[in-house]
């Protein structure tokens, strides 16, 4: 518990002492002086939100793991202090959702091309650490051989990609855990007059989200972002 409040204060007060431009981690909201800089300054690690377009249930909108790993990603990038968030990957391997209107689908070989290219632009650009943050469990194979791949041709070189496992905590889809966390990054994701009547298990719901809060949502988003942080931390320190 000590250690939990202590970070939450900690972030509130990296967040009030920085200036408004310092707070920004996000890539795609900067011109690349702004970016050439901040890497100048030491931020040479780069966090690559993955999501996906998939059904949630009736209640929960299609887009849920996109939002929820650009605001977790800034998250853990403001509280490591020397890192920058990529722009969302959105279009993942997920055929097990497709009988749902809205579930997008690529191949694994299109899906590890797309991160193994962002991975060697950001290498060229000067990055030392590439993590790739998995906001869904089914394509944590892709990220791990992603990584395998691009680390032994690097070998050589002091860059390295991690799949941060630690980042994906298993929760029922679409259930209580999962929709509480959506709660709580933004409540817009649900849809609160259909939560109620949610029939666990039925209409592409897993589990039972009725009992979901923001509250509990929030405890969620506490440690994914300390666990994450303190196995980036660790990843790094070489």
């Amino acid at each position: 518990m000590h250690r939990r409040a202590a970070f939450l204060l900690f972030s509130l007060w990296l967040a009030a002492a920085l200036p408004a431009f310092a707070q920004n981690v996000h890539l795609e909201e900067m011109t690349w002086p702004e970016l050439r800089d901040r890497m100048a300054a030491g931020a040479t690690t780069v966090l690559i939100p993955i999501g996906g377009t998939e059904q949630n249930g009736p209640h929960m909108v299609l887009g849920k793991h996109n939002v929820r790993a650009r605001v977790l990603a800034g998250q853990i990038a403001r509280a490591l202090g020397n890192a920058v968030v990529a722009p969302v990957v959105s279009y993942v391997p997920d055929e097990g959702h497709m009988k749902y209107p809205g579930t997008i689908t690529i191949g694994d070989a299109a899906f590890e091309s797309l991160l193994e290219g962002a991975a060697r632009s950001f290498r060229r650009h000067g990055f030392r650490d590439i993590v790739l943050l998995g906001d869904h469990g089914g394509y944590r194979k892709d990220l791990q051989q992603v990584a395998a791949k691009l680390n032994r041709e690097w070998k050589a070189s002091p860059v390295r990609v991690h799949a941060l496992s630690e980042y994906y905590r298993e929760s029922e889809h679409a259930g209580l855990a999962d929709t509480s966390l959506a709660m709580a990054v933004d409540k817009s994701l649900v849809r609160g007059d259909l939560l109620a009547g949610a029939q666990p298990d039925k209409d592409g719901v897993r589990g039972d989200p009725r009992r979901a809060s923001a509250e509990t949502g929030q405890r969620a988003m506490r440690e994914i972002v300390e666990t994450s942080v303190a196995a980036i931390q660790r990843l790094v320190k070489r």
